[in-house]
């Protein structure tokens, strides 16, 4: 997989995509990082990429000059296929399910928004995915960009030591990692639940899977309710 990443702050995104697994990924060729500067299509001598809004209104608006050529630049580099994507809070909200159909894609093209946001112009231009890591604001599109960047390559094949930290995850299968344990065994009087000592895998496996449910009951009840209606609608299919 090819991923670009768009922003005015090129220096700070391949700083972060050099670490850990995301470093690693690349250095074992699971993934291609293009980090491209968004200012580099910007034209005058100040390579402006802002203005203020027509119509009044505080702070300043991305032009739409400067992002749409670059997107265009870096989807001729890319194979046919590659998503073109805008971090933005209008966008639908990120999750697990759209990080693996993500992982599916032969790229991405990431496009980091920042100030007041893009000119309502380069979204019918380019007709690009828009996505939201949350309900809040941040200053720009480079946090949301990186965060979906792992999200999808942690499950791209390989790039996990194990096959199963991908599907064990929080949200792989809907519900939240139940609680894990390592040594020492009795921490502060605080002893390991003692079926994950006993070697009894069938136990342990159920364990975990109650455990799990009732975190996820616990701490998030809107996943909980649609678990549940899921299985309530797959009892009342007819068969």
């Amino acid at each position: 997989m090819k991923i670009s990443i768009l922003t005015l702050f090129p220096e700070v995104v391949r700083t972060y995509l050099g670490a850990s697994i995301l470093g690693l990924a690349g250095e074992k060729g699971h993934v291609r990082y293009d980090v491209r500067d968004i200012r580099d299509h910007a034209d005058g001598k100040h390579r402006q990429v802002d203005d203020r809004p027509f119509g009044g209104g505080p702070g300043m608006v991305l032009m739409p000059g400067p992002v749409v050529k670059a997107v265009e630049e870096a989807s001729a580099a890319h194979e046919p296929g590659a998503e073109r994507i805008l971090l933005t809070p209008q966008g639908e909200r990120f999750d697990q399910r759209i990080a693996a159909e993500l992982a599916r894609k032969p790229g991405m093209i990431l496009v980091c928004g920042r100030y007041e946001g893009f000119d309502e112009r380069i979204r019918e231009v380019l007709h690009a995915r828009e996505i939201s890591i949350g309900d809040y604001v941040l200053s720009g599109g480079e946090i949301p960009a990186l965060a979906v960047t792992e999200a999808v390559v942690r499950l791209l094949p390989g790039v996990l030591g194990h096959a199963e930290s991908a599907t064990d995850d929080s949200f792989a299968t809907g519900m939240l990692e139940g609680p894990q344990y390592t040594r020492p065994r009795e921490f502060r009087g605080l002893p390991v639940p003692e079926v994950l000592v006993s070697g009894n895998h069938a136990a342990i496996e159920a364990w975990r899977e109650r455990a799990s449910e009732e975190r996820t009951r616990v701490r998030r009840q809107d996943l909980w309710q649609e678990k549940s209606d899921t299985a309530f609608r797959r009892k009342e299919e007819p068969r």
